[in-house]
């Protein structure tokens, strides 16, 4: 199968990204150490840039709704590689908690307007495919870049991973200048048409599946490194290769969630990866101590952390089919609230006392409440519009 050279520059833009926000998870305790901070503490930087996803998403798309998506693309590109360079020369840990809070404002407005774009080029019934190959680039991250930078960080220092994510920036905005077709701007929308999706109930239950359901993996991913290394027994140099087998996972499971979603309907899709989901999260907090059966755990949440997000994405522009852009960086924004939740809620087990596998308890009731508004979702929504489909024919 030939893959549309048009997708690259997204799948590029989306490695950059994927390599900036779960590198770091890897290597907590150097930077913990570096900073002279505890582990958790240093866990809040994860947090500070999924909150400058939250907050960058729809205050960026509202202002660049009318402008074209490539330049669009460009420009939140350039803010995305210069905080990342800024992050390797930070002095300390406030100052760094700001940049990473700044790194983070580009991210949710570029898979934004990139999932309208993807859409856009897709053929005819495969627009979740498509959705997937520009994701693809953030799950080669989590199998290639995101050991490699981990092993780099932790040999000779941390912040040469934020100086290789800066250099990632600009080949992607080399590759959006070469390859990513010109699209006419919709100059017939504006801010306030665009927001007027929040105004639908089904909306805000695609958001909370997301922002809680999908917070549950937050809590294993954040503190993998602590969890393999002081509970399942793998030493610190090895971890690379444990960050490798979670990235295979994802790179497997974002293409079956997209095929998944475009063979069943992404809302069943939803039902079943979620309550997978829980029931990995509750193998992790009951089996981690076990390396064998704790690496099997590994590729197997790697898989469902990168799985749902096709068929949820799906989900948000059927809730918002006039608010597309808008709606796909809120959708961002829900994802980096999952993952601020799960790096905070996660931790506070950790802060008590409890061993690292905790964390990934309170993520089995996350992905529980999750489960749950999703087949309300299902319910309330898909089997209604097939009733309705029924009537019709």
């Amino acid at each position: 199968m030939q893959i549309d050279k048009r997708i690259i520059p997204l799948a590029i833009g989306g490695l950059g990204i994927g390599t900036t926000e779960f590198t770091i998870m890897g290597l907590l305790p150097d930077v913990a150490k570096s900073l002279h901070i505890t582990i958790p503490e240093a866990g809040h930087l994860i947090s500070a840039y999924a909150f400058g996803v939250v907050v960058g998403a729809p205050l960026l798309i509202g202002y660049s709704v009318k402008h074209p998506p490539k330049k669009v693309l460009i420009a939140l590109m350039i803010i995305f590689t210069l905080f990342n360079a800024l992050s390797a020369i930070a002095p300390d840990y406030g100052t760094m908690m700001v940049i990473r809070f700044l790194s983070g404002l580009p991210h949710g407005a570029f898979f934004g307007v990139g999932t309208v774009v993807a859409t856009r080029m897709a053929a005819k019934g495969k627009e979740a495919f498509n959705i997937s190959l520009m994701f693809t680039g953030l799950t080669i991250a989590n199998l290639a870049m995101v050991p490699l930078v981990t092993y780099i960080g932790h040999e000779f220092h941390w912040r040469w991973y934020f100086a290789i994510v800066a250099v990632i920036g600009l080949f992607t905005l080399l590759f959006l200048k070469l390859w990513l077709p010109a699209m006419d701007a919709n100059q017939d929308t504006h801010f306030k048409k665009e927001i007027k999706f929040l105004q639908r109930k089904q909306t805000w239950f695609v958001l909370a599946i997301t922002a809680i359901g999908f917070g549950g993996l937050f809590t294993w991913f954040s503190y993998i490194t602590p969890l393999m290394t002081v509970v399942s027994g793998i030493s610190q140099s090895n971890m690379a290769y444990v960050m490798i087998l979670a990235g295979a996972g994802m790179v497997v499971g974002n293409l079956v969630g997209g095929y998944l979603s475009d063979r069943l309907s992404p809302e069943k899709t939803c039902i079943i990866l979620l309550a997978l989901m829980m029931t990995a999260l509750l193998g992790v907090f009951l089996f981690s101590e076990y390396q064998n059966i704790s690496l099997v755990l590994t590729f197997i949440c790697g898989t469902l952390s990168m799985s749902v997000a096709p068929p949820i994405n799906i989900m948000m522009m059927k809730a918002a089919p006039n608010s597309e852009m808008m709606a796909a960086a809120f959708m961002q924004a829900a994802f980096n609230i999952a993952n601020a939740m799960g790096a905070f809620l996660g931790g506070i087990p950790l802060d008590q006392g409890f061993s690292y596998n905790y964390a990934s308890l309170v993520g089995v009731f996350m992905t529980l409440i999750g489960l749950m508004i999703s087949i309300r979702y299902f319910y309330k929504y898909s089997s209604q519009k097939s009733l309705e489909e029924n009537v019709m024919m």
